[in-house]
């Protein structure tokens, strides 16, 4: 990533990439299984936009509420919309949360949002029966990051199991498997 990139242009970058794949689901795709237990396709979106509206009123933001199944690509355009413009001006707002501290607005929308963002990119894309591609640097330096707090991370109940792979995996496949998802899931048929 270019040293320049802030919160505003990862989120917006991030969210292109996840707003193809909503574009390209069919109706009849968001009713598919997800590598996620018990989750949807929709669920996936579901989760990305109800989550994070909840997650800002740590903010003081209040965002309408957004019904994601009768339009999940119009939902998600919206959410998409509404958070990009809270990262385009800041405005000094402060996020205060229990679990993370305070911490500028744009800043946790990055940390947390974004990443999640990114990570669920994976999940929608394999639901769809897509091959997803999250960037093998990117992938090997979030493993890196992440593997010194495994233990905080499974503690959250965010996190399921790490999932074995073999010691050549590639950095995505190791990255999936680190966050509790089998690199080798495909849709059921």
């Amino acid at each position: 990533m270019p040293a320049q990139d802030g919160p505003a242009e990862r989120h917006a970058r991030d969210a292109a990439r996840f707003t193809a794949l909503v574009e390209a689901a069919a109706v009849e795709d968001w009713a598919r299984p997800s590598p996620v237990a018990e989750w949807t396709a929709l669920d996936v979106v579901k989760h990305l936009i109800d989550w994070s509206r909840g997650f800002l009123k740590g903010a003081r933001i209040e965002l309408e509420p957004l019904d994601v199944a009768v339009d999940p690509a119009a939902a998600w355009r919206r959410h998409v919309s509404d958070i990009q413009g809270i990262l385009d001006g800041p405005a000094g707002r402060v996020l205060h949360n229990p679990h993370t501290g305070d911490k500028p607005v744009d800043e946790a929308i990055d940390e947390f949002y974004t990443a999640d963002v990114w990570m669920h990119s994976w999940d929608l894309a394999k639901a769809l029966g897509r091959e997803p591609e999250l960037g093998q640097e990117r992938c090997r330096a979030a493993l890196a990051a992440m593997e010194p707090i495994e233990r905080m991370l499974r503690d959250s109940g965010q996190f399921g199991p790490a999932v074995p792979v073999p010691d050549d995996a590639s950095p995505q496949d190791r990255f999936a498997a680190f966050i509790g998802r089998d690199p080798s899931w495909r849709p059921e048929a």
